[in-house]
Parts: structure tokens; C-alpha cells; sequence
């Protein structure tokens, strides 16, 4: 079973009907007892840092969350489900992230139009994520902020400069793009992840 996080912000089911689509037995979960025992674990995410971050917390899921990652449970985090594996983020300076990955989540460049709403192109690195797909591959963006450089990134997208797309930590990888807004690229993600879980 893959569990996607369900803390009541954002259209979490739509996460959960792509990773369907290619064959994951996902269900929606709202408490921490329901993550115990999932081959993976899903971190989708929509909206203000802040605000996810605090209903992260009021659900109890956050603490599911880094228990799997350092469990070594396969997880994935989706937008602001990305921000928030970092310790914190410009758009809410005074709500801490989880702090599972070192760095702050950066307002996008000046001069570019935010929020980035549009396919862009991603250069990626042979991450097992973007096993079977094309270097470099069109997803979809939905974003203001993102990530700063570091060596957990595995793709980049150019929105005014390099923008991280996604990163790696062992069994940890998190996509700034949504994987199911992307077409077949995006389903061919959740592929690979589904696989890593060992579905």
C-alpha cells in the first residue's frame, strides 16, 4: 500500500487516482497508526508553506513522515510537499519545515512571472525517478518558490536561472513539478517510484 498523506489541504486524490493509474494499491490516510507498514509513503502539497506546514503538524502526519524517511520507507514529496522536507521557506519565515533536508525555500528570481504556471523543460541526471524517459522531459510547474541548490538535486528546469525540479536522498525524492498534471512523463514517475517501493 502506498500512503498519501492526507492533512486536509489540497487536492490530495488526485495524487492518489495517478498512482492508481499505474498500478499502486493508494489510499488516502489521516492518521499516523494508518502509515505504519506502507511499502511507500506520498507528501503532496498545494498552496501557502505556512499553512501546510501547520496542518502537517495538527494531524500528527508530520512525525509519520520523518519516522519513514529515516526508516528508509521509499518517499515522495509533491510541490509543497517538497518545501516542506527543508527547514523552512521565505513565504512563511516563521513556521520551520520539517528539516529533513538542509536549505531554505527561495522566492523565485526577479524578473520572471510567478507563479510559474506552465510545462517546462527538465534536465535531469539519471535518477532511478526518471528511469525510461527522455533527457531532458516536459512536467508541469505550479510554484512561487523552490528549493536551493544542493547535492540532493537530481533535475533543473530554467525559469530565469537554474530552478531545482527535483531531488534525491537515498530513498527520499521529492519533485518541485506535479508528477500528475504531467502526462504520460509524470505517470512514468510514479512508474518508477511505484517500483522502488517494490509494487
Amino acid at each position: 500500500m502506498i500512503a498519501v498523506l492526507d492533512y486536509g489541504i489540497g487536492n490530495l486524490r488526485s495524487a492518489q487516482k495517478a498512482l492508481e493509474r499505474v498500478g499502486a494499491d493508494a489510499a488516502l490516510v489521516t492518521t499516523p497508526a494508518a502509515v505504519d507498514g506502507a511499502a511507500g509513503v506520498v507528501l503532496p502539497g498545494v498552496g501557502n508553506f505556512g499553512r501546510c506546514m501547520e496542518a502537517l503538524r495538527s494531524s500528527g502526519l508530520d512525525g509519520a513522515a520523518r519516522f519513514a524517511i529515516e526508516s528508509g520507507t521509499p518517499f515522495l514529496g509533491v510541490c509543497v510537499g517538497m518545501q516542506m522536507l527543508y527547514e523552512g521557506s521565505e513565504e512563511e519565515p516563521d513556521v520551520p519545515g520539517l528539516g529533513i533536508l538542509p536549505g531554505v525555500v527561495r522566492r523565485l528570481l526577479p524578473g520572471v512571472k510567478r507563479p510559474q504556471m506552465q510545462w517546462n523543460v527538465v534536465d535531469h541526471d539519471g535518477s532511478a525517478l526518471f528511469a525510461g524517459m527522455p533527457d531532458p522531459t516536459w512536467m508541469y510547474f505550479v510554484h512561487s518558490y523552490a528549493p536551493e541548490p544542493s547535492p540532493e538535486v537530481v533535475a533543473t528546469c530554467d525559469y530565469g536561472g537554474a530552478v531545482v525540479a527535483a531531488v534525491e536522498r537515498g530513498r527520499l525524492w521529492a519533485t518541485q513539478f506535479h508528477p500528475e498534471k504531467s502526462g504520460a512523463n509524470g505517470l512514468q514517475l510514479l512508474a518508477n517510484f511505484l517500483a522502488a517501493t517494490g509494487g
